[in-house]
């Protein structure tokens, strides 16, 4: 038997999700604007390519490591609702980044739970 402490998981504050919100994006533009300076892709870095960018990181980094690198920067974590401790699946990583480069879904909350995150049967905690 182990004598690991797991972590109590609470329900994360607006702040907390917004400020991993920022950090994601700034990165991603960062990112893009670099690529666009070095003439590696062209056009504007503030048009859907750091959205595009935001959505693939956000949902590969969801997969593998359990949050986008805002959320694990402000120690938040995405799981799944079920309460299961296998990770998410990139598919539910992919749909959830999905809606919620749309923007409303996360500003649609049932018992404290946008609406991406029901589509996806995910949730995020704070540790």
């Amino acid at each position: 038997m182990s004598n690991a402490v797991t972590p109590e998981l609470r329900e994360p504050t607006w702040a907390r999700r917004i400020l991993a919100l920022f950090v994601d994006w700034v990165t991603c533009l960062a990112v893009v604007e670099g690529l666009v300076a070095t003439g590696v892709v062209a056009g504007n870095p503030n048009g859907l390519g750091t959205l595009g960018l935001f959505v693939v990181e956000s949902a590969l980094f969801t997969a593998v490591a359990g949050g986008s690198f805002g959320k694990l920067a402000t120690r938040l974590r995405v799981v799944r609702y079920d309460g299961s401790p296998r990770p998410v699946s990139l598919l539910q990583a992919l749909l959830r980044q999905v809606l919620v480069g749309l923007l409303v879904p996360p500003l649609l909350t049932f018992g404290g739970r946008g609406l991406h995150d029901l589509a996806a049967g995910t949730r995020t905690v704070t540790l």
